[in-house]
């Protein structure tokens, strides 16, 4: 699943965006808020995406998770926003969001989504090493589905990390690299479910925990939190799991 979107547009910096993925993923920015179209998956994830960074970010910065606003007054990086899928529900929580993606298009639509909902997210079409470069600092950096679609994870992780506060941290996801992954998030999903469209993923550029583990590890982050997100067809929806990391996994990243 991809929650970044790029187009052939180019962003401020070539960077890290490869111009075949922003084309692919803007192709279907005018779908990014229909529940029954091309992004359904990331709504149907969506839930369980806020519900783990919520519990996380919270007991980091000791804020009462049960509150209406638990991240007021944090400021938060979506990098890799899409149409602001995962940024909107951060917003509602109070928290200052700046989105970023390498799609102007889908940057556009996520702004009118936003002005349409009410809320105040500063979008901009640039990436994270654009920032780095601006000195901006955030208190969070979210990097969810998107790490997969980068043509230099090392350079990415190191922009990514570099854009956070002393006292940081990080939410990332991904899927897993194994034969459950290829059968299950490429070939079902792409093929047989046609959750996604086909070509959406390349299986080799899934990234296992470790491996995750070992980007953010040189940046003086380690994983605190660890969780799958599974999916039970006969409910029709998706679940945190502490044992599954098979196919879909989220992991949370703190200094230690």
């Amino acid at each position: 699943m991809a929650d970044t979107a790029l187009d052939t547009t180019a962003p401020r910096s070539s960077g890290t965006a490869i111009p075949d993925e922003i084309a692919r993923f803007t192709a279907m920015a005018d779908a990014w808020w229909d529940p029954t179209g091309k992004f359904r998956p990331l709504h149907q994830i969506n839930p369980v995406r806020v519900q783990f960074i919520r519990t996380n970010v919270c007991r980091h910065f000791d804020l009462d998770k049960n509150t209406d606003l638990p991240f007021k007054g944090l400021n938060i990086l979506d990098v890799g926003c899409g149409g602001g899928l995962l940024s909107e529900p951060m917003a509602r929580l109070g928290a200052n969001m700046t989105s970023i993606d390498a799609g102007e298009k889908n940057v556009e639509i996520a702004k009118i989504h936003a002005e349409q909902s009410g809320l105040d997210i500063a979008y901009r079409n640039v990436l994270p090493e654009d920032l780095a470069k601006e000195g901006k600092r955030f208190d969070v950096v979210l990097n969810m589905e998107v790490i997969e679609h980068v043509s230099d994870p090392q350079l990415f992780m190191a922009a990514s990390t570099s854009v956070l506060k002393e006292n940081g941290c990080m939410a990332l996801s991904t899927m897993n690299r194994n034969f459950k992954s290829l059968l299950l998030g490429k070939f079902a999903a792409e093929y047989v479910l046609r959750w996604l469209p086909a070509g959406t993923h390349d299986w080799k550029k899934f990234l296992k925990p470790s491996e995750l583990a070992r980007l953010v590890r040189p940046h003086g982050l380690e994983f605190t939190d660890l969780q799958g997100m599974v999916y039970s067809p006969f409910r029709d929806e998706w679940s945190l799991s502490k044992s599954d990391l098979d196919v879909n996994y989220l992991a949370f990243a703190e200094k230690p």
